[in-house]
């Protein structure tokens, strides 16, 4: 059974400072709690290393959309199932509204009890809150990827597992 949030955040930054430092997934770790590593592999993998309530995971994920100043979606390729969107709206010329979509399958007991207490729930948005700060501290973004990754079907393919 996949469980499914939305949480939105202001954060007092232009648009494209809150994209181009999203797109820096290697600085997650110093927001988002039990996020321990991310790697990029190429423009559009990463690997992940997380430790979550004791249970340490590796997992990739692809960007399977990507648009700048507007969203970045992505799946996993292995392991646990996440897809999920993030979407940055220009509120005004220096406040954005970043919005995460998340879509998960808790596996384990463990995961399992989390997810029906709401545990991932409040870390999600915990995280949200800890990248407002995070950037508004900044007042700019570490870095920027800001290349196009088109949807596998605008891409003239199917939707699903790379062949």
């Amino acid at each position: 059974m996949s469980t499914n949030l939305l949480h939105s955040v202001d954060v007092a930054v232009p648009v494209s400072t809150a994209y181009d430092q999203w797109t820096q997934f290697e600085s997650f770790p110093q927001f988002m709690e039990g996020v321990d590593r991310i790697d990029q592999l190429d423009r559009t993998r990463t690997h992940w290393v997380t430790s979550i309530g004791g249970v340490q995971r590796e997992f990739d994920a692809e960007i399977t959309e990507q648009h700048p100043d507007e969203r970045v979606a992505w799946k996993t390729e292995n392991g646990v199932h996440q897809a999920g969107v993030v979407t940055f709206h220009r509120v005004d010329a220096d406040t954005t509204r970043v919005t995460l979509q998340l879509d998960y399958e808790p596996e384990g007991v463990t995961e399992k009890v989390g997810d029906a207490l709401g545990i991932v729930e409040r870390r999600t948005k915990s995280d949200l809150d800890n990248f407002k700060r995070f950037i508004e501290s900044r007042g700019a973004a570490e870095g920027a990827w800001r290349g196009d990754v088109e949807r596998a079907s605008q891409r003239g393919q199917t939707a699903g597992p790379p062949a």
